[in-house]
């Protein structure tokens, strides 16, 4: 075997393409918005009420999308968490990076990385209106829905 290179590669390099529906960027995409909507269903399922999704991935490096709900007390808030993390496990066999704020169930933050859910009662969401905050991302409306806004049926 020789110490030097020889040489004889071709001199123009084939390009390759890949196809963008293959892609793990379009795999992740639809990941994220699976885990969304789960975690949407699961608020619904707990009676969360005024359920918004909205898709921040476009200007936000923070995460996809955040899902904001409210609960009506504080054993409801940590109720709608505890549902969360029960169906989101189940199903994609997924658990949250974090979670603040459960043992006080006034505001509960869960983190999935790519979506982030913050369930609130009716003052703390109120008062910090985080939709007039990321009220330039796109809001998305959800598949139980009744009237278009996130209220669940």
């Amino acid at each position: 075997m020789t110490d030097y290179f020889q040489g004889n590669l071709p001199i123009q390099s084939v390009p390759q393409t890949k196809n963008v529906v293959d892609s793990p960027v379009a795999d992740n995409a639809e990941a994220s918005e699976k885990l969304a909507l789960t975690i949407a269903e699961a608020g619904a399922d707990r009676k969360a009420g005024e359920i918004l999704l909205l898709k921040v991935g476009n200007i936000s490096y923070l995460s996809d999308y955040f899902l904001i709900m409210t609960g009506y007390s504080k054993v409801q808030v940590r109720a709608i968490a505890d549902a969360i993390e029960e169906k989101v496990e189940t199903e994609l066999n997924r658990r949250p990076l974090r979670t603040e704020g459960k043992s006080e169930g006034t505001w509960v933050l869960q983190d999935y990385g790519e979506v982030m859910i913050h369930i609130m009662m009716p003052k703390e969401r109120e008062f910090y209106n985080l939709e007039a905050f990321w009220g330039h991302a796109e809001r998305i409306t959800l598949p139980n829905s009744d009237d278009g806004e996130g209220k669940p049926r």
